[in-house]
């Protein structure tokens, strides 16, 4: 179910523009990119609206315990990284690189557990996908308070992880599912919680529009 109306033919311009951009593989200019996925801002909010306290899901905190450092960014308040040509090939080329080089494995399969968060090496369940591009967009100078883990729920109303990106243009998905980078609300996702842009151990809910629990990705 999307988030965006049907017969919207602005929208679907740009969403065509952004896609065949990222298809070619180009280093579009971010200027170009940056005025597709925000086209629609004046119907849906270009941020997320968060709503209070959220657990944090159990696979994170066993991760955290394992991996402290990847846990430990604190800030003030949360930065908006300005998406220039550099960040915004920075986003194309670790979503792609990080979709190419893992694949999929249930947490079943690979540790025989029903739910394990780890930086992947070849195989990887959505969060672990999610935790390695966090991870390796921080290597290349990314603030962690832009980069915050997330948790949805799928077409199919099952528990799914995504990283969304907190830019000046507002905030964009890297999702395993898809190369495209698209903009939250321009998936067909139902968010329901994710970090905190001032504490990487903190989990905030979001105000969208289910409240259903989540299944896969416990709480």
């Amino acid at each position: 179910m999307m988030f965006l109306p049907t017969g919207n033919e602005n929208m679907t311009t740009c969403r065509l523009m952004t896609t065949l951009l990222q298809a070619a593989g180009l280093a579009a200019s971010a200027a170009v990119v940056a005025a597709a996925v925000v086209a629609n801002a004046g119907e849906a909010d270009r941020f997320m609206t968060t709503a209070g306290a959220a657990s944090a899901p159990v696979g994170f905190v066993e991760f955290c315990r394992e991996e402290p450092a990847e846990c430990a960014d604190r800030t003030d308040r949360g930065l908006l990284v300005k998406l220039d040509d550099a960040r915004w090939l920075d986003l194309i080329v670790v979503n792609r690189s990080v979709n190419q080089r893992i694949k999929p494995a249930t947490d079943r399969e690979m540790h025989g557990v029903e739910e394990r968060w780890s930086l992947p090496t070849d195989r990887g369940d959505c969060e672990d996908y999610v935790l390695l591009k966090r991870h390796e967009l921080k290597r290349r100078g990314w603030p962690a308070s832009a980069l915050l883990v997330t948790v949805v729920r799928d077409e199919l109303g099952e528990g799914h992880a995504v990283l969304t990106v907190r830019t000046d243009r507002g905030e964009l998905v890297l999702d395993n599912k898809v190369d495209v980078i698209r903009p939250w609300y321009e998936t067909s996702y139902t968010y329901v919680k994710r970090q905190a842009t001032v504490d990487a151990g903190l989990w905030l809910r979001i105000d969208d529009r289910a409240d259903q629990p989540v299944s896969s990705i416990r709480r």
